[in-house]
């Protein structure tokens, strides 16, 4: 958009600030003022080498989790603790009409020095919503966040490699245990052989349990790919 009518929009539609409505100088993504970027708790160093989980100091070292073998992916990385601003800016995007919120999260991903850790991947699959919940949402906000954090590698992605085979219980009314069997069995391969010998880099907005990220993992797994790394926005620090 040229820059004179890029300045005309901001006079006669002022961009705010999508944490807490400030008035913003730009419409510029990041859509967020001085004060919500500075509240932003970036994940970095300590961290488990595997899944990706915070520690509050130290170096970094495995988690519990990952010392026992129970993540069947290969790596898993979090841009940000799951925490205002950010979780007001996921939650806009999985559950209002307006996806305004999609550019900034983009435009934080490609500041991160998270992304570079990730191999180049041959096939990027998104978390798959069931069809039914697909049709009254409208859109599935994993497959939004593949394109919008991974521009340079939106031919790679797969909308539909995974599949949600029924419907499940929303993961967000359930405890650690209920999650794992809410998602037992929940996913499979649409192309059975599409991911034979290939790395996968898979998708979703919030880490919490790992469930259903793990969950997908393992059908990617049984399907013969030989690398799995886990991308997600954010990570939930309550279990």
């Amino acid at each position: 958009m040229p820059s004179y009518f890029k300045a005309l929009q901001d006079l006669l539609f002022p961009p705010a600030c999508l944490g807490c409505e400030r008035r913003l100088d730009s419409s510029q993504p990041p859509l967020l003022c001085g004060d919500c970027l500075g509240a932003l708790a970036e994940i970095s160093s300590p961290v488990c080498p595997g899944c990706g989980l915070p520690f509050a100091n130290g170096a970094d070292h495995l988690c519990g989790d990952c010392l026992t073998g129970c993540y069947a992916f290969d790596l898993a990385r979090a841009l940000f603790v799951y925490q205002p601003p950010v979780s007001a800016l996921i939650l806009g995007l999985k559950f209002s009409t307006s996806l305004t919120g999609l550019a900034t999260l983009g435009a934080l991903a490609g500041r991160s020095e998270c992304l570079r850790l990730f191999a180049e991947p041959e096939v990027i699959a998104p978390v798959p919503l069931h069809s039914g919940r697909l049709r009254t949402r409208g859109f599935n906000q994993s497959l939004l966040v593949a394109r919008s954090c991974f521009p340079q590698w939106r031919t790679r992605i797969t909308p539909s490699l995974l599949l949600r085979r029924r419907p499940t219980t929303p993961q967000a009314h359930l405890s650690g245990k209920e999650r794992r069997t809410n998602l037992k069995d929940a996913f499979i391969l649409s192309m059975p052989a599409s991911v034979q010998g290939k790395r996968v880099l898979l998708i979703d907005d919030v880490f919490t349990t790992g469930s259903t990220v793990n969950e997908c993992s393992k059908v990617l797994r049984a399907g013969g790919a030989t690398r799995i790394e886990v991308f997600t926005l954010a990570r939930s620090l309550s279990r």
